[in-house]
């Protein structure tokens, strides 16, 4: 496997591989593969490829930077993803030379890994998502950052106060998105960071007239931003705009926000696992403010009484769980933020996730998320298989996408296909039933 050694995703999946009573995983870590530094798989071996979250020098070789981030900073998100893409692409020309076989398509790994693309793909494929907001002076803003750091991180270009944005395009991002919203007739919406993960970087905006409001956990500071465990509500729009504008070069992508349902006094959403295409491990996350994540002090709520509130309305927003994971028929498991609307009748998915499957001390027919997902590839008899060669540029390709109206075109043989890990369920089929399993309701936050 690829991961953090020392990471507790990969202790929990190296429990289960050794509770199954399998031979313990050669574990690659990010920091050798970001590096540069030579690797190599074992050849007929299945290569699993975790986050490489969590780890400040694993974060700093992938922007490309001379330092570390200082604690919490939200920097380089989009020369992170970059450099993540080259990361990917090495583990992909690796295992097809030394014929081992990817469990997961590094090109969906990165599709996931951008808001925007994701949103797109699922849109296109008929899942029921919120309404997006474009807004074309953040694409401005990104192109002018690019040009002008001339391959040198945000906030380090010489001349500028790190984290600060050079530019006018930047700097009327904030006017930019209040007369987009004013245009659709939107009041509230939710602003998202393209890459960024863990609500880093996510505003629930609200303006009323000359009034604005922004629920956050980013910090705003002199000196740059900052991911807090505190979630903060500005309300001088001075700081919303601040805000907005350091964060529009790294790319931003606004949705519709959909109100969410009460339950117990809380607002609710799902994290629900879907592996082999089955949603499996499902974890509601209740919370007092719009972020529900449990970093942020959402709590776990009573998964039993949700699904009895929601009655006939569940079974089609899990339908919609599946079809948001058959859009990625080469991951074989994806995390899926499923939100209700009030009443219950209405849902829609908020994002995909890559690495989704962090869901400690909680099973699903009696299995943990990671032993769940060993069961599923060994009902699937997948098998170590041959790598083939890539097509000529495959591995170029997929490291320079990225931007707005990039394409990846990936040359991904050498992964095991959702055939697979499915038991044998067809792209076709799969196609087929993301179409039938579309739910009600268009809107949405995170």
């Amino acid at each position: 496997m690829v991961g953090n050694p020392d990471n507790r995703r990969v202790r929990l999946f190296l429990d289960a591989v050794r509770a199954a009573g399998l031979p313990a995983p050669h574990v690659v870590p990010w920091h050798t593969v970001a590096a540069g530094a030579p690797f190599g798989f074992p050849a007929g071996s299945l290569v699993r490829i975790d986050s490489p979250g969590e780890d400040p020098e694993v974060d700093r070789l992938l922007r490309g930077a001379a330092e570390p981030a200082r604690h919490g900073e939200i920097i380089g998100l989009r020369s992170w993803y970059h450099g993540f893409n080259r990361a990917l692409a090495r583990v992909a020309d690796t295992a097809a030379r030394d014929g081992a076989t990817l469990l997961h398509d590094p090109a969906e790994i990165a599709v996931l890994f951008d808001k925007s693309r994701c949103h797109a793909r699922l849109s296109a494929a008929g899942v029921a998502v919120p309404p997006v907001l474009p807004v074309q002076e953040f694409d401005t803003a990104v192109e002018l950052d690019v040009r002008q750091a001339a391959g040198q991180e945000f906030g380090r270009v010489e001349g500028r106060p790190r984290g600060s944005v050079a530019g006018p395009h930047a700097a009327g991002a904030w006017a930019a998105l209040r007369a987009a919203m004013r245009d659709v007739g939107w009041h509230r919406v939710f602003v998202k960071t393209r890459h960024g993960s863990s609500s880093s970087g996510v505003l629930a905006v609200q303006v009323a007239g000359a009034r604005c409001q922004a629920v956050t956990s980013v910090e705003l500071a002199a000196d740059g931003l900052f991911n807090s465990l505190r979630v903060r509500t500005y309300t001088a729009e001075r700081d919303v705009a601040a805000i907005v504008e350091r964060l529009a070069p790294e790319g931003l992508h606004v949705e519709r926000w959909f109100p969410k349902v009460g339950f117990g006094g809380r607002t609710i959403d799902l994290r629900v696992l879907v592996i082999g295409g089955r949603p499996a491990h499902t974890v509601v996350r209740a919370s007092r403010h719009p972020m529900t994540n449990l970093h942020l002090g959402g709590v776990r709520g009573d998964l039993a009484a949700v699904r009895a509130a929601a009655g006939p309305h569940w079974s089609a927003a899990m339908d919609s769980c599946a079809a948001a994971a058959a859009c990625f028929p080469g991951s074989p498991h994806v995390g899926v933020d499923l939100m209700f609307g009030p009443g219950w009748r209405r849902h829609a998915i908020a994002e995909v996730n890559a690495f989704g499957d962090l869901l400690p001390n909680l099973l699903h027919d009696g299995r943990d998320a990671y032993a769940a997902q060993l069961a599923a590839l060994a009902l699937a008899g997948a098998a170590p298989q041959p790598a083939a060669p890539p097509c000529s540029g495959g591995a170029q390709r997929l490291a320079a996408a990225g931007s707005a109206g990039d394409t990846i075109t990936a040359c991904a043989p050498h992964h095991v296909r959702c055939g697979h890990i499915t038991g044998g369920v067809t792209a076709a089929a799969m196609d087929s039933a993301n179409r039938s399993a579309v739910a009600p309701g268009r809107e949405g936050d995170r």
